[in-house]
């Protein structure tokens, strides 16, 4: 019937199915707004705890970057990659270095998060900006 094998096995792409592309953005939105309620009921009822978006930001990096801990704290409790760079070599937690959402930072330290991942990397972000107790925080203070 003109359908490929490739298509009996994997089935249609769900990235072109408008349905999939509502939801996903539903969830995105969730996580730049700081809904973590809701964010975490997707979450649990399946959801990838590491979808990315277009431009390769996860949810986690949106939390991260619109200053929303409760939704950083709650992704990764979930498993959610605190290392995983966009597509511009971005980390979540230069985002948040760079917007100086403190306690951000913290959950996503506390949560193995790589101070020297992504260009520019957390670190450089805080030497650029001058925040001193986030190198500190990174063991990268003034003898470094």
């Amino acid at each position: 019937m003109g359908v490929s094998d490739d298509q009996q096995r994997t089935g249609p792409d769900p990235a072109e199915d408008p349905d999939v592309i509502e939801l996903a953005t539903r969830v995105f939105n969730f996580a730049r707004t700081g809904d973590s309620g809701a964010l975490c009921a997707y979450l649990d009822a399946g959801v990838p705890v590491d979808l990315t978006n277009d431009k390769g930001d996860t949810l986690v990096m949106l939390a991260a970057y619109h200053g929303h801990p409760e939704a950083v704290q709650a992704l990764c409790e979930r498993g959610a990659d605190p290392d995983s760079l966009n597509d511009r070599g971005q980390s979540p937690l230069a985002g948040a270095v760079f917007k100086g959402e403190d306690q951000v930072v913290r959950i996503l330290v506390r949560h193995g998060a790589d101070p020297a991942a992504g260009t520019p990397s957390a670190v450089e972000a805080a030497r650029m900006f001058d925040k001193q107790e986030f190198l500190d925080l990174f063991g990268k203070g003034a003898q470094d």
